[in-house]
């Protein structure tokens, strides 16, 4: 069979520089999945901390801003770059065309950063997560990767690193693919799609060993079966595409406004102590469901159990606060918590026959309201709660959402967020 092969084919199949670059790879994405198993595990134990640190409710109103204060100071200080989400800084650093400040983005000092200052603000209480930072550490190790194997095509690492870490951080694999082609991608190159899915399922199987296979938010067998059911799905739609687009808004709209009244460090201090106080406030109204991703309440709701009709709300300022707050963490499943609260206010009122498909609907169409991207919602929802029979009313919540969203917000909020970063860059750059 081998002595079939055409000449240039068999040089390639043996070459040895082929064969060490493949091998970095392949150990770069292995690499992505161990480090997203690692940093869940330790998210979990950050969040317990917290709790634990709780002996009386009201310790969170100096503890949360404090929190909050000190890791702003460390992300200005040691880690610049490291604030926000992750993804952003992502899809930033593939459209950037100086290397350098590409690795300022991507650099594993800054991986370091990123994850302790993220668990950090988990263990003060705040309202964030570690998907959005682990798609940023999945492509600074990726990118890393490639510099020492000497690969080609920065780019390209960086999509199939940001896919790896989606992929590995919800146990989704086909989630990250989409998401690396819809979010990340946006023109997606077909050359990178072996990139992307190497890197997926090595990433996959890496945390697969470590974990084993599970639904991030257990499993929904829920089907909409009479008429109510079906009108959710419609008033989801249009109320988590509202509710995703003012999110959205709010961000880019008071990040602007922050920024123009923060510039100094002492002020982004003050910043940071009040947001932390807000997420506080907000905790405690919600007798502790809105500190760090709330992921407990989410699941339950989807589980068939009942959340608050205050949870939503307070989740969303929290979330908000947090965000705008300058510390590292990501938004990502804070996201998909407010969206679990709002589809169930929305079974409640509705009466429907199946409220666990409901929360899944309200999750799936405000993730596709802030982030603008409805395909990916709709897949990322139905692989992390194994939800097969709802894979049409998922993609109907998500296309709804997405349009609502559009009349209100025109540009999706990770990448209208990119783009701050890569004027801010240019602005350095024009300093200098």
């Amino acid at each position: 069979m081998i002595a079939d092969l055409h000449p240039r084919h068999r040089k390639l199949l043996f070459s040895g520089r082929r064969w060490r670059v493949r091998l970095v790879f392949w150990g770069g994405a292995i690499m992505v999945g161990l480090v997203s198993v690692a940093f869940a595990a330790a998210a979990t134990q950050a969040t317990r901390l917290f709790h634990l640190l709780l002996f009386n409710p009201l310790v969170a109103l100096a503890l949360t801003p404090l929190g909050f204060m000190l890791s702003v100071y460390l992300a200005s200080r040691f880690f610049p770059g490291s604030q926000g989400s992750g993804i952003p800084q992502a899809i930033a650093a593939r459209h950037m065309k100086d290397a350098g400040a590409r690795s300022r983005l991507l650099s594993l000092k800054l991986t370091f950063g990123k994850i302790l200052l993220t668990l950090f603000g988990m263990a003060c209480g705040a309202s964030i997560g570690r998907e959005g930072p682990t798609v940023q550490v999945g492509a600074a190790i990726l990118l890393q990767a490639g510099k020492i194997g000497r690969m080609m095509g920065e780019r390209g690492l960086i999509l199939a690193g940001a896919a790896a870490g989606v992929a590995a951080a919800f146990n989704t694999p086909l989630a990250g693919i989409v998401f690396a082609i819809e979010e990340m991608g946006r023109a997606f190159e077909q050359r990178n799609a072996g990139l992307v899915l190497i890197a997926v399922i090595l990433a996959g199987v890496a945390a697969l060993g470590m974990v084993g296979n599970y639904s991030y938010f257990g499993s929904n067998t829920s089907m909409l079966i009479v008429t109510i059911d079906w009108v959710g799905v419609v008033i989801c739609g249009v109320a988590g595409g509202l509710a995703g687009a003012v999110f959205a808004r709010c961000v880019l709209k008071g990040s602007s406004i922050l920024r123009r009244h923060t510039g100094s460090l002492p002020r982004a201090l003050m910043l940071a102590g009040s947001c932390g106080l807000i997420v506080a406030v907000c905790g405690l109204l919600s007798h502790g469901a809105t500190y760090g991703t709330s992921y407990e309440a989410a699941r339950r709701a989807v589980e068939g159990g009942h959340t608050a009709w205050s949870f939503a709300p307070l989740k969303f300022v929290a979330t908000l606060a947090s965000t705008l707050s300058g510390i590292p963490g990501g938004f990502f499943a804070p996201t998909l918590s407010i969206g679990a609260g709002l589809g169930d206010i929305i079974a409640d009122l509705l009466h429907v026959h199946a409220p666990g498909a409901i929360v899944l609907l309200g999750m799936t169409a405000y993730f596709a309201g802030v982030v603008q991207a409805p395909i990916t919602s709709a897949v990322i929802i139905g692989e992390m709660s194994n939800a097969s029979a709802m894979r049409l009313p998922l993609l109907l919540a998500a296309l709804i959402g997405y349009g609502v969203s559009r009349l209100f917000q025109r540009e999706s909020l990770y990448h209208a967020m990119a783009r701050d970063f890569l004027n801010r860059q240019k602005t350095v750059a024009d300093h200098h």
